[in-house]
């Protein structure tokens, strides 16, 4: 298991690196927002594929099989105490799971709260949260979160903008890496991947919203837009400082050319390098097998020895 997970994290190191230094500038957005959706789920289905051609390409030479050793039903019966027992390695991912779950369904309730706590306005297609006092803005599914306190003026261009993530769904994509946070909570591949892609989620979305008005124009209101964030990681926000001078920067940037698309094919080679690796690790793992149990038949065999010699047996009988 742990040989699995080792494998889905530099899997994912690698779809993340080809990712930061061959897509992330491009201009294919909802390309690479596929791509950041597809390849985490990849990094856990491809340490489960094995393909024999690949197997037989390394030599026999070079695998070592250890025979399979059956001790006799006499074995030695150690007492250990309750503490000796426990695996602490399971005691810990479930601690970090449970705490990670609270975590999450704690945000969840905060945003049914403001649901069912603040007026809402029906639109088609859309449902308007207005939450009085405050200047957020951001989405959740079909629910658009604005405070009155935004000025009118802007409030077309946020609505704009948040339709998109809407009507993409792009809350669903947030969804499914806090699912993999809370099963990975250990693994920072998965935090890095969901602030890659909530990036191309706002991408996405000011593509769209602009081109119903000049990019500058836009520009401008996104630079004079200062409003309260949300401490979020699932929902959309119009506003997050950390993400305005990347947004700023794609918008006056010209289109990728098509032949940059190109790019993608670098996932060919790299996928059947990893489709090898994982092939010939069940290989490895066998030669692994084998050495444990020969160290478990050393040990057991060097602890049935001393039971013999302390009960005065002359005879130590293996079957």
């Amino acid at each position: 298991m742990i040989n699995y997970i080792i494998q889905v994290i530099l899997f994912q190191i690698l779809f993340l690196t080809i990712y930061d230094f061959f897509l992330s500038k491009e201009t294919f957005f909802t390309k690479n927002r596929w791509y950041l959706l597809s390849t985490p789920i990849l990094s856990f289905l491809l340490p489960l594929i094995k393909i024999p051609t690949f197997q037989k390409a390394v030599p026999q030479e070079y695998i070592v099989y250890l025979p399979e050793v059956v001790i006799s039903p006499e074995t030695v019966i150690q007492k250990s105490t309750w503490y000796q027992s426990l695996n602490y390695i399971d005691i810990i991912f479930a601690i970090g799971v449970i705490v990670f779950t609270v975590v999450f369904l704690s945000k969840l309730i905060q945003i049914f709260k403001l649901i069912n706590s603040y007026k809402l306005v029906r639109k088609v297609g859309y449902t308007l949260v207005l939450i009085p006092n405050q200047s957020k803005a951001f989405s959740f599914f079909n629910y658009i979160f604005l405070g009155e306190e935004i000025p009118e003026n802007q409030k077309e261009q946020i609505i704009a903008h948040e339709l998109v993530h809407s009507t993409q769904k792009h809350s669903l994509d947030l969804l499914l890496f806090e699912f993999l946070k809370i099963i990975m909570w250990f693994n920072p591949m998965i935090f890095i991947y969901q602030k890659r892609i909530t990036l191309v989620h706002e991408y996405i979305s000011d593509e769209v919203a602009t081109k119903n008005e000049p990019k500058e124009n836009y520009i401008n209101k996104l630079l004079s837009s200062f409003f309260q964030v949300e401490d979020i990681a699932f929902i959309n926000q119009f506003y997050k400082q950390t993400l305005i001078k990347k947004r700023i920067i794609m918008m006056k940037k010209k289109q990728s050319k098509k032949m940059n698309q190109l790019k993608y094919l670098v996932l060919i080679p790299v996928l059947m390098s990893m489709l090898f690796y994982t092939s010939c690790s069940e290989n490895e793992s066998n030669l692994i097998s084998g050495q444990k149990n020969l160290r478990n038949y050393i040990t057991m065999i060097m602890g049935k020895s001393m039971l013999i010699q302390e009960k005065k047996k002359p005879i130590l009988i293996l079957t």
